[in-house]
């Protein structure tokens, strides 16, 4: 697999699906001819293409039944990966072969199905949010780790070479003191009508959750906290634009104070014709932007760093998510998985943002 440069939605979409797996990247149980068991509960989440493609490409990995409360989505996926479809999910939660399961559902089915995959004893990869509350979100991760099982979801902007330098740089002290960061992730899925059909779903935030603000914004928000830590507290503008969808959100902007002292913002949306600056982080030492692509980065404690030139002394990039998730099944140990309680953070800070618009004031972070 290519190095990543800009993980985006669409480069999300291409990129995993066109995925290459060979014998040399599976672990040593796997090339020896050994599966693993899965199942694929809920495929309503708009990655579902691209996770099924990634799934196929695996010979290590056998999928034997698909549920969705949707017969027709449920066939159509099942025939896709050779499995069967179900009626009953409990025939996937008794059934002792599937060691894992992808939950690919709408985010209102999230808490019910993810607890019952936890006290199954399935380990499971699940769409983000986690869920549509903080309150149910906790509860979720909670049972996750109670249950011991395998656990992450789709912050596939952790596998970019780009913010996993940052986040090294950040941890060496080489930016100083931190003062200022931005995230900023959005597209034009509102005015491309992205969400008209098949994946309507997900601009009805009483299924969603949220709308556009939360299913981008969530991406950064993450990697703001994966660099940064915990959130004090937030203030935020959010709110729809074209009405397309109606009262569904479409833009938004946040600002975050960190429990460390950092001020930051996040700007989100599925109006936007260009997303060019995706990160900026500024310090007392250091100060790092990615436009457009590329990381421009100097830093006074990095010799030969130049804000006019990109950086490209870059780590390799890691699997996406699910390859990581599914390695971990099959027994590879210290993938990076996204664990149960930072799932659940994201979804309280973006709760709280949330609340932040519609009271018009700061919100602290319990």
């Amino acid at each position: 697999m290519n190095t990543p440069t800009n993980y985006t939605r669409r480069d999300f979409l291409k990129t995993t699906g066109a995925a290459a797996l060979t014998a040399a990247t599976l672990p040593a149980w796997a090339q020896a001819g050994k599966k693993i068991t899965i199942a694929f509960v809920g495929v309503a989440h708009i990655h579902t293409p691209s996770y099924v493609n990634l799934v196929k490409k695996r010979s290590d990995v056998t999928v034997k039944y698909v549920w969705d409360h949707d017969a027709k989505r449920a066939a159509q996926r099942a025939k896709e990966l050779e499995a069967q479809t179900v009626p009953d999910v409990q025939a996937i939660w008794s059934d002792p072969e599937i060691v894992a399961v992808v939950i690919l559902s709408e985010t209102n089915l999230h808490h019910d199905l993810i607890l019952a995959a936890a006290k199954a004893g399935k380990h499971l990869f699940a769409e983000k949010p986690l869920s549509a509350s903080g309150k149910a979100s906790r509860e979720i991760a909670a049972a996750i780790e109670k249950a011991g099982v395998l656990f992450t979801t789709g912050y596939f902007n952790r596998v970019d070479p780009k913010k996993l330098f940052l986040k090294s740089e950040i941890a060496a002290g080489n930016f100083g003191t931190i003062t200022r960061v931005r995230g900023s992730n959005c597209h034009n899925g509102s005015l491309g009508g992205w969400f008209d059909t098949d994946w309507r779903w997900m601009a009805d935030p009483k299924i969603a959750g949220v709308g556009a603000f939360g299913d981008l914004g969530t991406h950064l928000l993450d990697i703001l906290m994966w660099h940064h830590g915990d959130i004090a507290s937030v203030t935020a503008e959010i709110h729809p634009v074209t009405h397309r969808y109606g009262e569904c959100d479409e833009t938004g902007e946040a600002m975050i104070r960190f429990k460390s002292g950092v001020i930051g913002t996040l700007g989100a949306g599925w109006v936007d014709l260009e997303n060019p600056v995706e990160l900026l982080i500024s310090g007392t030492a250091g100060h790092a932007v990615i436009v457009n692509g590329q990381l421009y980065y100097r830093s006074e404690k990095r010799a030969g760093s130049d804000a006019r030139k990109p950086w490209t002394d870059l780590p390799p990039a890691p699997k996406p998510p699910m390859e990581q998730f599914l390695n971990a099944v099959a027994g590879s140990k210290d993938e990076p998985l996204v664990t149960p309680q930072e799932a659940s953070a994201r979804v309280v800070a973006m709760e709280a943002m949330y609340e932040a618009s519609r009271k018009h004031k700061w919100v602290d972070l319990a």
